[in-house]
């Protein structure tokens, strides 16, 4: 099994930027990929960006290309997420994941094996 704790949500005025981290414990030596994804308030969940754990090859939907990157602290057992020129269209839960299966790295988008919990984003305009 592999934990992920999110940390770093909060409130930010549109324009602004902020920085997600997840820490992962427990059997990280399995994970292949981890990721993002976010749920916005009556909407579905959805793919925002992942990041291959060894080579460090990302991927992300067209919406945040150029606004937010995805990176990894191998060591530290931590991905982030940096968002910039944030929108209130941003504003969701976001959610941390991690994948123990070697895939395609854009076949993430359709899941992950594990969760973390969840980090608000408020994005105000």
């Amino acid at each position: 099994q592999v934990q992920l704790v999110e940390s770093g949500g909060g409130l930010v005025q549109a324009g602004g930027s902020l920085r997600l981290s997840c820490a992962a414990s427990g059997r990280t030596f399995s994970i292949y990929a981890m990721g993002w994804f976010r749920q916005a308030p009556g909407k579905e969940r959805e793919f925002v960006a992942a990041i291959n754990w060894s080579g460090g090859s990302t991927y992300y939907i067209d919406s945040v290309k150029g606004r937010f990157t995805i990176s990894r602290d191998n060591a530290k057992n931590t991905v982030y997420l940096q968002m910039n020129s944030l929108k209130p269209e941003d504003t969701a839960v976001y959610y941390c994941a991690a994948d123990a299966r070697p895939r395609v790295l854009t076949d993430y988008k359709y899941g992950m094996d594990y969760w973390g919990k969840g980090t608000l984003v408020t994005v105000s305009s």
